[in-house]
């Protein structure tokens, strides 16, 4: 007995771990008595036999249990709730979704078959159609309609003439597109009745025409397709459906607006540097800057699931490039020899929208990761580094932008290039970009000093460390003499130190050669 007792006690505390029975809680109930021995000496007090005067009724004596003494109970807290009651509600609230539902379909059918043209008349042919959840919608048709309009019908019924017919379609995903489609039989103008439909509403119609051979049907839904505009979801949807169908060569008309000629990359470069040349040339500043953000987003969007895209070409971009360097060059060549007269204000717009045409390029071929001749190519403008020299700060700052553009995306790795290329980058523009840091900072919103700080910190520490050294004791000195108008690359200069006089790594020479040794294996 007590073993099972035992084995009891450990198959509840079992459930009770599960979630299928509350913890039992001690809690206090003044209403109710605590043991069935009580109850049984109140029974037996106040039974008629008992009682001297069966007449009469007195008042019970107080219970032992009385309200003012709260009697210990067992009982569930309020708010406590098994697993068990859990999965019974979330079951409960399923069920009457489903009735919901299904109300609201039998709602919709039913208003279908009231207003359908053979609601009055007798038919010949009881169709009856089954949902794969088992809800049934039978109707009295006539087998010259539906002979006349499918073929699927006319096959199956054209045996047995005058003789009244049974039909079941069972299985069926949509009851009520169905019934929808035979409805569409007897109307003379199918646009008219599927105007202002749902795409998705069409799509399910076109689905069961095409599976009855409802020719005008399927007609009737492509033409409307056709017509109307789609939201990218429907749009998938369409060209999925049609796939599935085998309607292509049908639906030609329908995805005109989706499929082109095939392209070569060729012409879609033609397109790309049309779109882009655009964009650098527009007047319009806050139609330039709407057109910029467009483009970058869809340039930048996902091409995982699309093999086949035609992106734009490195060529292109490149091309663009030195187009925006020659602007450049030009700029500051006018720069350097400004006659008073001329509206200092209009040369500042001109560097700075050209440098600012440039940084949005590098920020494609860096997104593209096809920026790595570009930083050769920047590290070799020795011309235009010694005219961004010669005209003041507030005009070319902007261009330094450009040098703290590409430190960012090698500090990031997005950006692989030689040590060579990335000290030249740095031989060539760096004393440009500590100058020009201050006005960078102060001038720019857009500008994240930390970040430029972390990229161009990034890009030392990828050098050589004779090279570093000779980088961070010069900005050592800048930083002393410039102080917030330099950048702030103390966690490079901490590395170096660090490589340079702390943990100092001197090759092994011998660690290199490969040792072999050769020996008999005995069998």
């Amino acid at each position: 007995m007590a073993a099972e007792n035992a084995l009891k006690s450990r198959e509840v505390s079992t459930m009770i771990k599960q979630g299928f029975i509350s913890v039992p809680t001690l809690s206090f109930s003044p209403s109710r008595t605590a043991t069935t021995t009580a109850t049984a000496n109140l029974s037996r007090v106040y039974s008629p036999a008992s009682s001297p005067n069966s007449k009469t009724l007195s008042s019970p004596p107080p219970s032992p249990f009385s309200s003012s003494t709260s009697a210990q109970t067992l009982t569930r807290p309020p708010h406590s709730q098994t697993l068990y009651d859990m999965m019974s509600e979330e079951q409960h609230r399923e069920s009457k979704l489903s009735e919901e539902k299904r109300r609201k379909l039998q709602d919709r059918v039913s208003k279908l078959l009231d207003e359908a043209p053979f609601r009055d008349a007798a038919g010949d042919v009881r169709l009856s159609v089954v949902g794969r959840d088992g809800f049934r919608v039978s109707m009295d048709v006539h087998k010259s309609v539906l002979a006349e309009k499918s073929r699927f019908f006319a096959e199956k019924l054209r045996r047995d003439r005058g003789v009244a017919h049974s039909v079941e379609i069972s299985d069926c995903d949509d009851v009520e597109v169905y019934v929808e489609a035979v409805v569409l039989m007897y109307c003379e103008d199918l646009k008219r009745r599927l105007m202002g439909e749902e795409v998705s509403k069409v799509l399910g119609l076109l689905k069961v025409s095409a599976a009855i051979m409802f020719d005008a049907g399927i007609v009737s839904c492509l033409e409307y397709l056709e017509t109307v505009p789609w939201s990218e979801d429907e749009e998938e949807k369409i060209i999925s459906h049609l796939n599935e169908l085998q309607l292509r060569d049908s639906g030609a008309e329908v995805l005109l607006r989706v499929s082109s000629e095939p392209s070569t990359s060729t012409r879609s470069d033609d397109v790309f540097l049309r779109l882009l040349t655009g964009v650098l040339q527009a007047k319009d500043v806050k139609a330039r800057r709407e057109m910029k953000s467009l483009i970058s987003r869809l340039l930048r969007e996902d091409a995982t699931n699309f093999n086949d895209r035609l992106d734009v070409s490195k060529d292109v971009l490149y091309h663009l490039c030195h187009r925006c360097l020659s602007s450049l060059i030009l700029c500051l060549s006018e720069a350097t020899c400004v006659d008073e007269k001329r509206d200092r204000g209009a040369l500042m717009g001109e560097i700075a929208r050209e440098a600012d045409n440039m940084q949005w390029i590098v920020d494609i071929l860096v997104e593209k990761k096809v920026g790595d001749e570009f930083v050769k190519l920047w590290a070799d403008q020795k011309e235009l580094a010694v005219l961004h020299s010669k005209i003041p700060t507030i005009y070319r700052h902007e261009i330094s932008r450009i040098t703290a553009q590409l430190c960012i995306a090698i500090g990031r790795g997005h950006i692989l290039v030689p040590k060579e290329t990335r000290f030249s980058l740095l031989s060539t523009w760096l004393e440009p970009l500590y100058e020009d840091f201050g006005w960078m900072r102060r001038a720019s919103r857009s500008v994240d000093k930390k970040l430029v700080e972390d990229g161009l910190s990034q890009t030392i520490l990828t050098l050589p460390l004779p090279q570093q050294q000779a980088i961070l004791l010069n900005w050592f000195d800048r930083f002393l003499s410039k102080g917030d108008d330099c950048p702030n690359i103390q966690r490079a200069f901490e590395v170096w130190w660090r490589r340079a006089f702390i943990r100092q790594y001197v090759a092994d020479q011998d660690s290199s050669q490969l040792q072999i040794t050769v020996c008999d294996y005995q069998n």
